[in-house]
């Protein structure tokens, strides 16, 4: 491979969250704590990747700081047109404009703005479990309340909507307003066309517009393909707010700098109001140009060598599970580099807690996740976006101290 994914890089002292805040006061929930003695840490909770990003970004960076002035400014001509060529070759948008992008201060930032101009105090906001925690305090933290339509793993284990309850949920509590993931964190599914127009049908026939976390739009793997939920037909077209960000595909989540795609005039004007009202919806310098540098041939090459390690790395973890966990199951992931384990049926015949076996993996330095917090009952989070030795070590030690294969 040209470009490094092999290097174990020390984070210890450059503001990463996936090592500072374990083992000290929670900064965030369920922070793992640190490590016993004798081993070190293996972030695998924080999604975020401990891989070096592609080498154009800091390049960008770094020459625009060269200059020294950092006075205000406006969007580059060349930022709306990177991210049209992008979504375009990549993703499979038509007739993109310039007008149909505007920044936001994260993903979040984006979420929050909707649910607060397209639904009122009190409402109901349907939603996927497992569930992104992000948007879930989102919606409460906004006085909405969130209602959950289960997704349900199928005969060959992949996590499924399940239609009917989604239908059900919005005609009983008469919701007009859902957030959707696509590709779906934390359990991995990248959808099939089929199954966004039955999606997309159900929310047309209850009138329930659409916000659309496409995060993790980048990350998909052979024989799966993003499709842009704006893109399914004329109707989600209309109804939906997308949002989108270089931040998982190229790791500049501290650099904040994300961006919504919506077409919809009336839709767009709201969204956009509210982001505008704070004065605080504004875009870095240093963000624009970290994305000039991910969207260029050379991310695009970058992006691509990316793909066949973490392919790798969820292939690896998936067999290792199936083939020596007794009773923990988890579903090949079809994108994103998070793996959901359900460990159910372990925990029954073991007699362990969900809590015991998080706790033996973070004493010997596995830093993975609750997975109660995202709606799964008895699940563990894991991020797969290190160094395949990394991976290989993590493995090694829940052999070793958790499942004692």
């Amino acid at each position: 491979m040209k470009y490094d994914f092999t290097s174990i890089i020390d984070r210890r002292g450059m503001d990463a969250t996936a090592v500072e805040a374990v083992g000290h006061p929670k900064r965030w929930a369920s922070t793992p704590d640190g490590p016993r003695e004798g081993f070190d840490l293996i972030p695998m909770w924080v999604a975020d990747m401990n891989f070096a990003t592609c080498p154009a970004i800091p390049d960008a960076i770094i020459e625009r700081a060269k200059h020294p002035l950092y006075g205000y400014f406006a969007p580059r001509d060349e930022y709306y047109d990177k991210i049209i060529r992008w979504q375009t070759g990549r993703n499979g948008f038509r007739d993109l404009r310039r007008e149909y992008i505007g920044y936001e201060n994260g993903v979040h930032g984006c979420v929050t703005s909707a649910v607060e101009t397209l639904s009122a105090p009190g409402d109901k906001i349907l939603l996927h479990s497992p569930v992104y925690l992000g948007f879930a305090s989102d919606v409460e933290g906004l006085g909405r309340t969130s209602v959950y339509s289960p997704l349900k793993r199928d005969e060959k284990g992949i996590w499924r909507m399940d239609y009917e309850d989604m239908d059900a949920k919005l005609k009983e509590h008469h919701i007009h307003l859902a957030i959707f993931g696509s590709p779906r964190n934390p359990v991995g599914r990248v959808w099939e066309r089929w199954e966004l127009e039955r999606a997309m049908e159900v929310f047309e026939a209850n009138q329930c517009l659409v916000i659309s976390d496409e995060i993790w739009a980048d990350i998909t793997y052979i024989g799966h393909q993003h499709i842009p939920t704006l893109m399914v037909n004329q109707w989600s077209r209309e109804h939906t707010v997308a949002v989108y960000a270089p931040s998982k595909t190229f790791n500049l989540a501290g650099l904040i700098g994300s961006y919504h795609i919506i077409y919809n005039q009336y839709l767009r004007d709201r969204v956009r109001a509210r982001g505008h009202a704070t004065h605080y919806n504004e875009m870095n310098v240093l963000s624009m140009h970290a994305l000039l540098g991910a969207y260029s041939p050379e991310g695009e090459t970058w992006v691509g060598e990316l793909l066949q390690v973490l392919e790798s790395n969820c292939a690896y973890a998936h067999a290792h599970i199936r083939d020596c966990y007794d009773g923990v199951s988890a579903a090949l992931p079809q994108g994103t580099y998070m793996l959901f384990l359900d460990l159910t049926d372990s925990c029954r015949r073991t007699g362990r807690t969900l809590d015991e076996v998080l706790k033996a993996g973070w004493e010997v330095g596995v830093a993975w996740q609750d997975g109660r917090m995202f709606h799964g009952s008895c699940h563990i989070r894991m991020n797969l976006a290190s160094p395949f030795s990394r991976i290989q070590e993590a493995f090694r030690r829940l052999d070793r101290h958790v499942f004692q294969v």
